[in-house]
Formats: C-alpha cells, structure tokens, sequence
C-alpha cells in the first residue's frame, strides 16, 4: 500500500501534507494579506475580467494564455527548486511532493470546470477579487462554486476516479 492509499484510507487525515502544528489566531494573518497582495495582483493584470476571461475561449488574444503560461513556468520552477534544495516550510516542516496517479475522473473534472469558467468568465481564484471591485453578480458564482465543491465531497466515493 502506497502512501496515497494510505491517506485515503484514513478518516483523520484530510491532507496529505497536513502540518501537525497548532499557532495562535494572528498566524493566519499572513494569508489574509498575500490574498490581498494576489486580488490586487489579478485586478491590475486584468486576468479578473470577464471580457480578457472570453478573449482567450474566442481565442481572440494571447493576454490570458501569457498570464497561464508563466504560472505553469512558475509553477514548475518551484517545485524543482524545492526538490532540489530540500526546501521546508516557514515551521521547518519538510515540503512532501508525492505522485498522484492520472484517472478519468480528472479529463471529467477538468471539462466540468472549464465549462463553468468560460459560461461564468471566473474561475476560483479571482472570484473574491471580482466582488471586491463591485461585481456583485460574482457572488452566485462563488455560491455555485461552494455548492459544487460540497456536492463533490459528498458523492465522491461514487464518483469515476
């Protein structure tokens, strides 16, 4: 049994890289501003906008596929840097970077979110920035996003995995 099995076999752990240490309310400050940081980050970018969001599924303009591309290049940087170097979390906490089998279920998935990104022109990350510049709509959005999270969790042993 791998460790994955493992994981999924056990009801405590949610998370794989789970950190087993407790800090104090103001910890979680930190996050609240890197996710401000990363709202202003989207709305100066203009990758928040419904339009650059329907540009790139029209193929219309390169904008949104640029901004795509360097986050995988960023992506795949960092995570070779952190294999390399060994790199722990802030805690000293080893970063663990285990293999995920591919499955059906993630062609499925993928589609499902697509969908939902070119018919709402938002995806998760910028749903709360979108809101933080008035677009109040969004926040259906934010609930379909929520109710669709939970109906995952709720049906997913039943699921094609």
């Amino acid at each position: 049994m791998n460790i994955n099995e493992l994981v999924l076999r056990s009801q405590d752990s949610i998370c794989v890289n789970e950190s087993r240490l407790r800090h104090k309310w103001y910890h979680q400050l930190k996050y609240i501003l890197v996710g401000i940081a990363f709202g202003i980050v989207f709305i100066k970018a203009e990758i928040i906008s419904w339009y650059r969001i329907q540009e790139m599924f029209r193929f219309q303009s390169f904008h949104m596929y640029g901004v795509i591309g360097s986050a995988v290049i960023t992506g795949m940087l960092s995570v070779w840097i952190i294999k390399k170097w060994r790199l722990r979390t802030i805690y000293g906490e080893p970063v663990m970077l285990h293999t995920k089998k591919f499955n059906k279920g993630q062609v499925y998935g993928g589609l499902l979110f697509g969908s939902g990104w070119a018919l709402t022109g938002a995806c998760p990350g910028p749903l709360f920035a979108q809101i933080g510049t008035g677009a109040t709509v969004v926040i259906v959005t934010l609930l379909s996003a929520v109710a669709g999270t939970w109906i995952y969790g709720r049906f997913r042993e039943k699921l094609p995995h």
